[in-house]
């Protein structure tokens, strides 16, 4: 099973899914968090933020989130994943692929910017959301509109979607 958190960058990602993986790790259920910024250090940042460099560590983390998968690893990704055709993809080749899209307005996000990402990068690299589109995707499984609720209120629908779907496996 995947858990794909995507939305721009501030919308709650990397907190929703520290938090679940802590739900697992209470349950004693084998789970691993993928970040996309973590995936792009992992790789000595080798990538920049251009369409193309965002294209390709998306991909990175599909193919870890599906040999994760493979492996009967609970996946939880945080990645921005701002493409639908890479969203697409990771949902045609991965199997129990769940989309959670966690939808905040851009300004919103910049009020907060708890990772200072607005502040630091904006003029000098292609943010998704200003410089480069997120598109909008066409078929999550769960909409969050973390600007509209409490980060205990996001969880517990994220928590409720996962257990309705998979009732034997999700504590």
């Amino acid at each position: 099973m995947v858990i794909w958190f995507i939305g721009i960058s501030g919308a709650g990602k990397t907190t929703l899914g520290k938090r679940l993986q802590q739900h697992f790790d209470a349950a004693h259920k084998k789970s691993f968090l993928i970040d996309g910024n973590a995936a792009r250090a992992f790789f000595n940042n080798d990538l920049g933020y251009s369409k193309e460099d965002r294209i390709a560590n998306v991909k990175r983390i599909t193919f870890a989130a599906h040999v994760l998968s493979q492996s009967d690893v609970v996946t939880i990704v945080c990645c921005i994943s701002p493409f639908e055709s890479l969203r697409a993809l990771a949902r045609k080749n991965i199997r129990d692929y769940n989309e959670i899209y966690l939808e905040r307005s851009v300004a919103e996000a910049k009020k907060d910017d708890v990772q200072q990402m607005y502040q630091n990068n904006l003029g000098k690299t292609e943010i998704v959301g200003i410089d480069l589109e997120f598109e909008a995707p066409k078929q999550s499984d769960l909409v969050i509109r973390t600007d509209e609720e409490t980060e205990d209120e996001s969880f517990e629908k994220v928590l409720a979607y996962l257990q309705k779907k998979y009732p034997e496996q999700i504590p």
